[in-house]
C-alpha cells in the first residue's frame, strides 16, 4: 500500500510540475496508427473544388482510418499534387477523434496524413477511462501513439486507475 501512494504521489508531482509549465506528454490509444490505411468519409453533403484540389464534406461527418475515428460538423480534405492522395484534413464543428478507449474532442483539427499528425484546437478535453485533461491545443502523433496538450493544462485522474 506504502508503494502504491508512494508510486501515485511521484506521479502527481510530475503530472502537476508538467502542467505548471503549460504542456502534459500524454499515449493515445495505445496503438501505433497505420497511415497508409485507406480513409473512409461519410457525410450527408459533399463539394468538389478541382480548381484548388479541395473537397469540403459537410453534415455528420465520420472519418475512419484504421481504428481512429473523426467526427466533425465540416471536413475540408486537401489532395495532394497528383490529386489522388489526401495531404490533409481539416475538421470543424464540434470534432471528436477516437482511438480505441481514448476520445479527445475540440473545436478544430488538422490531420496530415503523411506524418501521421493530428493538431486539435479550442477547448480540447482528453478521456482516456476515468481520467480526463483538458487544455487549448492537443498534438497526436498517431504513429508512434503519442500527444502533447498545451495551455493551461488541467488533469484529473483517478488514483490506481491508471
Amino acid at each position: 500500500m506504502a508503494f502504491k501512494v508512494r508510486s501515485f504521489a511521484l506521479a502527481l508531482a510530475l503530472m502537476l510540475a508538467t502542467a505548471a509549465h503549460g504542456q502534459q506528454k500524454i499515449a493515445f490509444g495505445d496503438l501505433n496508427q497505420d497511415t497508409s490505411l485507406p480513409v473512409q468519409v461519410q457525410a450527408d453533403q459533399l463539394a468538389v473544388n478541382n480548381a484548388d484540389g479541395t473537397a469540403v464534406f459537410s453534415g455528420n461527418v465520420v472519418v475512419t482510418q484504421g481504428e481512429m475515428k473523426l467526427a466533425a460538423g465540416e471536413v475540408k480534405v486537401s489532395y495532394g499534387e497528383d490529386k489522388k492522395s489526401i495531404r490533409t484534413l481539416v475538421a470543424s464543428g464540434g470534432v471528436t477523434v477516437a482511438n480505441l478507449g481514448d476520445a479527445a474532442e475540440a473545436q478544430e483539427a488538422v490531420y496530415t496524413i503523411d506524418s501521421g499528425v493530428i493538431v486539435l484546437s479550442g477547448d480540447v478535453l482528453l478521456t482516456q477511462g476515468g481520467s480526463a485533461m483538458a487544455g487549448q491545443k492537443l498534438t497526436i502523433n498517431l504513429k508512434d501513439g503519442t500527444g502533447v496538450m498545451e495551455g493551461r493544462v488541467t488533469t484529473t485522474f483517478v488514483p490506481g486507475g491508471n
